[in-house]
């Protein structure tokens, strides 16, 4: 309606028009930007003070209360506050700056604190539980154990919910991923050739058991590299850069334990592939690969037993 106005006044082919109708755009837009997402951290301006709490602007979800013992220190009206928004006890929407383990449109390995007829409760950080629906359960969950579960809104009560049937909400996106590209992992299930990992809350990946050099567990947040997208769109990752820029990470890691250890590692290309992968997590082959560039760039010297700074003035050990 009042975009229709300003072309009743303005001709659209104007430059004022057309500035003019660009600024309702980004304002309709901006609008728009800024609604508030159930489930998520939003930043909300206080827009007023009351002695159990703040009220923060919801825009299209109205009101929203902070609680007192939530405030941040020196908190006064127009401040911005990182919060995130839920339903309390009683369905009502409120906010929190504590923080969840988990939010909407996300993955996590949590808890069941209690169960009933309706369905599972798990500890995700905050006073109110987060149920697991029966329906949303892949097998009877039981109190004290942990599962992978998907965090959404269901659409029929609004309410935040988690779902224990991973794979609907995986692999539903075009695969978007460049060789190489660093991404977020959550390690899902150990199989026989390795472990199954969520890739950027978004599709399902595999980590190789020969890939490994680090001692990782059923749900681990941890930061791994696309290697390979196979025809079939499945996706193999690896815990350090492919190529090059893997050699240059180790080489670091190599020269920052030289100074933690006086300027001397006892590792040479004799020693097996445990030892090396215990002192730097990499294979053999890559460990050779970063000793020779380092001793190339001069920064290293090579003995039968060892390698060590030049300029620790430790000689040979």
């Amino acid at each position: 309606m009042i975009l229709k106005n300003f072309i009743k006044i303005y001709s659209p082919y104007s430059y004022e028009g057309a500035f003019i109708i660009s600024e309702v755009y980004l304002l309709l837009f901006q609008k728009k930007q800024i609604m508030v997402k159930v489930g998520r951290y939003n930043a909300l301006k206080v827009i007023k003070t009351v002695d159990f709490g703040v009220y923060l602007d919801g825009e299209d979800k109205g009101e929203i209360l902070l609680p007192a013992r939530y405030i941040p220190e020196n908190c006064r009206i127009g401040d911005i506050i990182d919060v995130f928004i839920y339903f309390d006890s009683e369905d009502r929407i409120i906010a929190t700056t504590e923080k969840p383990y988990i939010q909407v449109g996300e993955f996590a390995y949590l808890k069941v604190k209690s169960t009933n007829r309706v369905g599972a409760f798990l500890d995700w950080g905050l006073t109110k539980d987060l149920l697991v629906p029966f329906r949303e359960q892949r097998v009877d969950m039981k109190q004290g154990y942990y599962y992978i579960v998907y965090a959404y809104l269901d659409h029929e009560s609004g309410r935040i919910v988690a779902s224990a049937k991973l794979n609907k909400f995986l692999n539903n996106l075009p695969i978007d991923y460049e060789i190489n590209q660093e991404v977020d992992l959550l390690v899902v299930q150990e199989t026989e050739i390795g472990y199954k990992v969520i890739i950027n809350n978004t599709h399902w990946g595999m980590v190789y058991y020969n890939e490994i050099f680090c001692n990782i567990e059923k749900g681990d947040h941890i930061k791994g590299y696309i290697k390979h997208i196979r025809k079939d769109e499945k996706i193999d990752v690896v815990l350090q850069p492919v190529g090059y820029e893997k050699i240059d990470t180790l080489s670091s890691e190599i020269l920052r334990s030289l100074h933690e250890n006086e300027g001397y590692i006892p590792l040479s290309d004799k020693s097996s592939a445990e030892q090396i992968a215990e002192h730097f997590s990499c294979s053999k082959k890559n460990f050779k690969k970063a000793i020779g560039a380092l001793y190339k760039q001069r920064l290293i010297l090579i003995l039968e037993n060892g390698f060590y700074n030049p300029e620790s003035g430790h000689g040979e050990k």
